[in-house]
């Protein structure tokens, strides 16, 4: 079949455009906060408005694309997110900065917020786990390779330049998949109400506790995770006095998500879904701690292990509440741990770097730690109630969110 190669490149491209662009600017917040007078804090908006305006779009986008086509929604988002992406650079003030920022981000979640459908309706059951996987590689390619980039050419280019690199490589992705994705097939009796009914119907979304406690630890530990990245750069260029391009190195840290997402879901086989989400978020954890020395390999080794925990959660979890959504709200459902996922990212990696700014680097470990502890007493406190047990629970996959 001709479609299954072209739509496996598309997908690719569009998650690396999507994600290299959203995450760039957070290897750069030093450069940011020296130059515009910011503090960590302040700085660390750059991500936050980004992340926190894709939370509050993939709904309403997810429910557009049920009215003008997922193909449709998915080019406007790759196209529109790169060419906001190359004026960044000229932005003239920092609050110009994170307009474009918060417009980019209603940009990007066009494609997280209907590439699964998309692929389900163009391939169906049999040919969806390649093209999944395709685009899961895309998404953490797209995060690790914009902020390598963006970190490695920001001392001698400037955050100017850094961003316009990372803006050519998404640019370049988007002609990809402009060129390679193709049409879906027309929908059986789509009406636009009927989209927007279905799409706007959350009730049976937040029907269960196990439900519940997932879409926490979406927000709780993903809020954790980027907290520490985003202050990161600080401390190893400020604190530990590392050159910037070789700070931008921990990203590579990034590669334990994709080994420890794939081991949870093998683990979960044996020991549970539970066991292994609350042993995830211990092990983030105990990666946090291992940060607090003022040792280069101590920090590093610490961000290698919350990394390697985080995205463990993160893979338990997404196929957790896969698996409980009542049938009929699965789209509610997926569409809602987006949500979580993203407001947890904008608004923990803010606060987080305001604890850092104002109070230091142990402060931080402490509330980051405070909020995965929370996510494990929800997973628990959860457990306790009563559960009706379900026949045929699928396993958790990797993580289609990726940072």
């Amino acid at each position: 079949m001709v479609i299954a190669p072209r739509v496996t490149v598309g997908v690719a491209a569009a998650g690396i455009s999507s994600f290299a662009l959203l995450y760039a600017p957070q290897s750069v917040l030093p450069q940011l906060a020296a130059d515009f007078r910011l503090d960590p804090g302040r700085a660390s908006l750059a991500i936050g408005v980004a992340t926190g305006a894709l939370a509050v779009a993939v709904l309403p986008v997810a429910a557009l694309s049920e009215i003008v086509g997922r193909r449709r929604i998915i080019l406007v988002s790759v196209i529109a997110s790169a060419v906001l992406g190359l004026l960044l650079p000229l932005a003239p003030t920092f609050e110009s900065l994170l307009v474009l920022r918060a417009l980019q981000g209603v940009a990007i979640a066009g494609f997280p917020g209907v590439a699964a459908a998309y692929l389900m309706e163009l391939l169906g059951g049999a040919g969806v786990a390649a093209a999944v996987g395709a685009m899961i590689a895309g998404n953490s390619v797209g995060g690790m390779a914009g902020r390598l980039a963006a970190g490695l050419v920001a001392e001698p280019l400037g955050w100017h330049g850094a961003l316009a690199c990372v803006a050519g490589l998404s640019a370049v992705c988007a002609v990809v998949t402009v060129l390679t994705l193709p049409a879906s097939p027309p929908r059986q009796g789509a009406t636009p109400g009927r989209g927007l009914r279905a799409a706007f119907s959350l009730r049976a979304a937040f029907s269960r506790r196990v439900l519940l406690a997932q879409y926490g630890v979406a927000a709780a530990g993903v809020g954790s995770f980027v907290a520490v990245y985003n202050a990161a750069g600080f401390r190893l260029i400020h604190e530990l006095g590392i050159a910037p391009a070789i700070a931008s190195l921990v990203f590579l840290a990034y590669a334990t998500g994709t080994l420890s997402s794939g081991t949870a879901g093998r683990l979960v086989g044996r020991y549970g879904k539970r066991a292994v989400l609350v042993a995830s978020l211990l092990i983030a954890v105990l990666g946090t701690l291992l940060t607090i020395p003022d040792n280069l390999a101590m920090v590093v080794a610490g961000l290698i292990v919350l990394t390697g925990g985080f995205f463990a959660a993160h893979a338990v979890a997404n196929g957790w509440a896969a698996a409980e959504a009542p049938e009929g709200a699965r789209g509610q459902v997926s569409g809602l741990y987006t949500l979580f996922f993203y407001v947890g990212s904008s608004v923990g990696g803010t606060v987080g770097s305001i604890v850092y700014g104002t109070a230091g680097w142990s402060w931080l470990v402490a509330f980051t730690a405070a909020w995965l502890l929370a996510a494990m007493a929800g997973v628990l406190a959860e457990g306790r109630g009563p559960r009706r047990r379900r026949a045929g629970e699928a396993r958790p996959t990797s993580p289609a969110l990726t940072l």
